[in-house]
């Protein structure tokens, strides 16, 4: 089944319809992946330094990490909706409507921050009391100062994003690899002064955290800003609503979001549901899941190469090439994920001592890690990847309707069974988002071998 036709790039493309060439491609994806490679390394670095100020301020941050996030991912659900609609005005070679796109995704982005600050100050005590109401008085209130301090980063965060979105649809990738090591870096040393030199506990790694993401959206708009782009950014378009450009940019980036937002919101009551498993597992959990990140990190850095790609050849009507390119790419991702997945795996075991956890903390997290790693490999690449591609093409309610299928219920339904029912506790969990990878990928395949997807227009 995963051989068949979704690999067949034998037939090929003839040089003037092959937009990205095999370097070109290259200088796409490996800035990509080194971003990724650093970030999460910045993050595993964080979860241990973080892990030196107690179990309850790591379980605190890892259950408020999972309602920050969801936030975060409204702010990426926008400029992946300005990045595939920035990347089709490119293929269609439509400068100006591209930087009026560009221009958008800025504006649109900061009206998102700003009522999703709004919300968290008026509503996320009885949000968090609401979620986590059984866990132990100290977790709360590491939950509650963690998320008071890092909603001050969501207007960075949706700028960064922004400016991210434009030069990853001109396949400039170097510059936010650029960016986002600097930001990491900064977070990383000021986790640390925060944590071993201030020993501000929950403030010494929230802070930070703000602070950094203002350094890159700072350093990303001023490149937005550049003369010499090829998409320039300019600033009597951001104060200026344009109805159709934000319309296409939210015809992609609502379900987009809210595909997001949903799967958040399933994580969100996976992760109460974990609450009621004890301090120690709720622990296990956190730890597990930024291991877990750096092992789908492949994954996670060829969506925007499928955007970009994809959504050139869409905007230039070449059906045909966008179906060579998600072939090939498809391909790419699934040989890097094996080779990638093996050396997170054998870097995990010498990485678990390091953490200030339990014994049995560190073997609930080896066994979830194991699980995971061993399925990224082969489905992921089928999932996220494939589904950004098809998302390019404007196939945006079907990898909306498949997701919230999928993952909030199917997911969710399993995570209960195996988890509680079955006693299996945070290993239920992982085994239920195993399955939902599998069920996911099975649906994307079948999706892109109908061909039904090169039948819609965003632009």
């Amino acid at each position: 089944m995963l051989t068949g036709r979704l690999f067949d790039t034998k037939t090929g493309l003839p040089e003037d319809r092959q937009p990205f060439s095999d370097n070109a491609l290259k200088a796409m994806i490996v800035p990509l992946m080194i971003e990724q490679l650093l970030q999460l390394i910045v993050g595993v670095a964080d979860t241990l330094m973080v892990s030196y100020t107690g179990e309850a301020i790591v379980s605190g941050v890892s259950l408020d990490t999972m309602l920050y996030r969801f936030f975060m991912l409204l702010f990426s659900a926008v400029a992946t909706g300005g990045s595939v609609i920035i990347s089709q005005y490119i293929g269609s070679r439509r400068k100006r409507d591209a930087e009026k796109a560009a221009a958008q995704v800025f504006l649109l982005g900061a009206v998102f921050s700003a009522a999703a600050m709004a919300f968290v100050f008026l509503f996320g005590n009885a949000v968090l009391l609401a979620l986590y109401r059984d866990v132990d008085p100290q977790v709360m209130n590491a939950c509650r100062d963690y998320l008071r301090i890092v909603t001050f980063s969501f207007p960075a965060c949706a700028t960064y994003n922004a400016g991210a979105a434009l030069y990853r649809s001109m396949g400039k990738t170097r510059v936010t690899m650029t960016v986002s090591v600097i930001m990491n870096v900064a977070n990383a040393a000021g986790n640390a002064v925060g944590i071993f030199a201030l020993r501000a506990g929950v403030a010494g790694v929230a802070w930070p955290t703000v602070i950094s993401w203002y350094v890159a959206a700072a350093m990303m708009t001023a490149r937005c800003l550049r003369e010499n782009n090829d998409v320039q950014l300019h600033i009597r378009d951001i104060l200026h609503l344009n109805g159709t450009v934000s319309g296409s940019i939210l015809r992609v980036a609502l379900p987009n979001a809210a595909e997001n937002m949903l799967f958040q919101g399933a994580k969100i009551a996976l992760g109460a549901f974990v609450a009621t498993f004890g301090t120690i597992q709720i622990a296990a959990n956190g730890v597990a899941q930024t291991l877990w990140s750096l092992g789908a990190c492949i994954h996670v850095a060829m969506c925007p190469v499928y955007i970009t790609v994809i959504g050139q050849c869409a905007g230039a009507k070449d059906m045909e090439a966008a179906a060579w390119y998600m072939k090939k790419l498809t391909r790419l991702t699934l040989v890097l994920a094996i080779g990638w997945s093996i050396i997170c795996t054998l870097i995990a075991l010498p990485l678990l001592p390091l953490y200030a956890v339990s014994e049995e903390t560190r073997r609930l997290i080896w066994i979830a890690v194991l699980i995971h790693n061993s399925f990224s490999a082969f489905v992921e690449p089928f999932t996220m990847p494939l589904a950004s591609g098809l998302r390019a093409t404007g196939d945006i309610r079907f990898t909306f309707w498949s997701s919230v299928f999928c993952t909030v219920f199917f997911r969710t339904a399993m995570a209960y069974l195996l988890g509680s029912r079955l006693g299996m506790g945070i290993i239920g969990v992982t085994w239920a988002m195993v399955m939902d990878w599998c069920l996911k990928a099975a649906l994307d395949i079948m999706r892109f071998r109908s061909n039904r997807w090169s039948a819609h227009q965003l632009i």
